[in-house]
């Protein structure tokens, strides 16, 4: 008998013929012979509208009671998955994650789990139930209700299966698995049957909305499988996520990610001295900007061009403080772009195969695209482009690697 986790996100339990699928796909399970602990979101649409409601209220609500507020959409459904679990013949018990105590810092709207008392649901699971738990939530020290922040479900799903020792964490989501690439930009993108702890986390923090980033952090961390599937598909392996097996090598490039949320700024005229670099990045970290890549070069005349790309919606905010910057600097100029795009390969192969980086670098000059900047690591190369060839760019890259092939 396995013990299995299920998560299943907000479009997934939508309307009551929706929960009532997602009933049957876990009393199949059930009656598969696993355990069977499912976490849920709230229903499409509710948490939005919970915050819509606490901002005709307040223009600034109270992060403690916007907590109270917006768990109210997973209670819902908690309660009406488990009925319909009960309705089809299956027992079912639902918590919220208070009642399962699910201990968290007191960060309201971005806690962590600090720990998860698994008794209670290890009493259900062993008394035949299946347990329906609330995601995206927690209570702190103090017994106050806190929220994990957006996509904190596959969160919950991920620290439940840790801490109960599940053979498999699954997400169901409205995609069938996780792709060498979006199949909107690229329509011979292929679904991937295996993927790397290390490759998915690259490809989340890169633009793909498969996955929560602190989810797959956390799937890493305490080494849960975790499987990626369809919730309105019933057949089908889905992708799932794991530490690289030994043996296997490895494809040298596993999928292209993008991330078309990028904007980049340069100062240039930057007296070249030690310490200019924290000159210009301290005020814009002090501004809770978050910087991505960076470039400097060097000019004879003893300045310094500095170059960095933050997320586009940030990018008005950074020129004002860079502007203020150069003045203080008697740098030349400020110039900011949000006409760019940051396209990556990721692939644990990189690590054993070389030339990978110039096979991109010539793919992309073939077809005229022009590379402004570029950041490496072992698993991951980047390059930032102007954003009409984005799907150029990614078509090109799809086809050089010979990703669309199994």
């Amino acid at each position: 008998m396995a013990l299995i986790v299920q998560k299943y996100g907000g479009t997934s339990v939508g309307t009551v013929e929706r929960i009532q699928n997602v009933a049957r796909r876990v009393k199949k399970a059930r009656d598969a012979g696993n355990e069977v602990v499912v976490v849920v979101s709230a229903m499409s649409g509710e948490t939005n509208r919970l915050i819509g409601l606490a901002g005709e209220i307040s223009e600034h609500p109270d992060p403690r009671e916007l907590d109270v507020l917006v768990t109210t959409g997973e209670q819902v459904t908690i309660a009406l998955l488990a009925m319909a679990l009960q309705e089809i013949g299956c027992d079912a018990r639902s918590y919220t994650g208070a009642q399962v105590r699910i201990l968290t810092d007191s960060a309201h709207g971005k806690a962590r789990i600090n720990d998860i008392d698994d008794t209670r649901v290890h009493a259900d699971l062993k008394a035949g139930r299946v347990v329906v738990v609330a995601g995206f939530q927690g209570i702190d020290q103090n017994g106050n209700i806190t929220t994990l922040g957006r996509g904190g479900s596959d969160t919950t799903a991920v620290a439940m299966a840790a801490a109960l020792r599940a053979d498999e964490c699954q997400i169901f989501t409205d995609v069938d698995g996780v792709y060498t690439t979006d199949p909107r930009v690229e329509p011979k993108a292929r679904k991937l049957d295996r993927i790397t702890f290390e490759e998915m986390l690259e490809m989340a923090s890169l633009g793909s909305k498969v996955l929560q980033i602190r989810s797959v952090e956390f799937a890493g961390k305490y080494n849960v499988p975790l499987r990626v599937l369809s919730s309105f598909e019933e057949e089908g392996e889905g992708t799932l996520i794991t530490f690289e097996e030994d043996g296997v090598e490895a494809a040298k490039i596993s999928g292209i990610a993008f991330n078309r949320d990028e904007a980049k700024l340069t100062i240039r005229g930057v007296p070249d001295e030690p310490g200019v670099a924290y000159k210009i990045l301290g005020p814009i970290g002090d501004a809770n900007i978050e910087v991505d890549m960076i470039v400097q070069n060097i000019a004879n005349d003893g300045t310094t061009d500095f170059t960095f790309t933050v997320n586009r919606s940030e990018c008005d905010k950074a020129r004002g403080i860079l502007q203020r910057t150069a003045d203080e600097l008697g740098a030349r100029e400020v110039i900011a772009d949000d006409h760019i795009v940051k396209i990556s390969l990721v692939g644990v192969g990189m690590r054993s195969h070389a030339g990978i980086a110039s096979q991109m670098f010539q793919t992309l000059s073939h077809e005229g695209i022009n590379i402004q900047m570029i950041s490496t690591s072992e698993i991951k190369i980047s390059v930032v482009v102007d954003e009409k060839y984005l799907e150029l760019g990614v078509r090109a890259l799809h086809e050089a690697f010979g990703l669309e092939q199994e």
